[in-house]
């Protein structure tokens, strides 16, 4: 007999809605351990470069080869590099941090279509919330790198962006790779965003378009060389409420 079948069915709306309620409870539970585990695994990664892209690139595409430059790059430069841990750009990331001196971060999830773990990854941490995972991405980030990608990579520039814009996050170079697959939305956010008063001239700032591997890195450390990357107090306290 299954269990389905030794549990009395119920209309009564009391009882539902105290099943309900303690579903819910049990799954608040199921969150604050994903995050205690996931804190306790990553918290020793920094300074840490995230790097997104499509799942979709194949490995002989020019953006995988160049992701994988990049990533080698931070990661001889001292950087943990995280990424999705999936395939396509996610892959050439994690591939060339592997192959360097840094650790090679991957934050897997599944999903009903096109991720799998890759195997390049020197610490692999699983979620089962999309939330909590993006939580990860920005919480132990120094820098974005984004590359080419489709509708999850727009998701963590633009939430990345919105951190920072709002000071949920401390300010952080988010950087844009290929600028011809780039033009087109940041010409809309100048021309529609900015005119209509969407977001303000100085947000733009937010935002760099850089293409050559080691400008990028050349920025990264250029952003950070007056302050360090290690956090003071009152910003230990700020990343507590992302």
């Amino acid at each position: 007999m299954s269990i389905a079948k030794k549990i009395p069915k119920t209309t009564d709306p009391d009882e539902l809605g105290h099943r309900q309620s303690g579903h819910e409870s049990w799954h608040a539970f199921e969150i604050m351990a994903e995050f205690v585990d996931a804190t306790e695994r990553l918290k020793e990664i920094t300074p840490a470069v995230s790097i997104f892209g499509s799942a979709r690139t194949p490995v002989d595409h020019p953006y995988y080869k160049l992701t994988e430059k990049i990533a080698r790059l931070l990661s001889d430069a001292g950087f943990s590099v995280i990424s999705g841990g999936g395939p396509g750009i996610m892959e050439a990331a994690n591939k060339g941090a592997f192959a360097g001196k840094g650790p090679s971060i991957g934050l897997n999830i599944e999903l009903p279509n096109e991720q799998s773990s890759n195997p390049y990854q020197d610490i692999s941490q699983n979620f089962k919330h999309f939330f909590m995972r993006k939580v990860m991405f920005v919480k132990y980030a120094s820098a974005y790198v984004v590359m080419p990608g489709g509708f999850g990579t727009l998701d963590e520039v633009m939430e990345a962006i919105t951190l920072i814009q709002t000071g949920k996050t401390l300010k952080m170079p988010i950087i844009l790779v290929g600028e011809s697959f780039w033009r087109g939305l940041i010409s809309w956010v100048k021309t529609t965003l900015v005119d209509e008063n969407m977001i303000s001239v100085e947000d733009l700032d937010l935002i760099q378009i850089i293409d050559e591997p080691a400008d990028i890195v050349a920025a990264i450390f250029l952003h950070y060389e007056a302050r360090g990357f290690k956090l003071s107090a009152e910003e230990e306290r700020v990343q507590l409420y992302l």
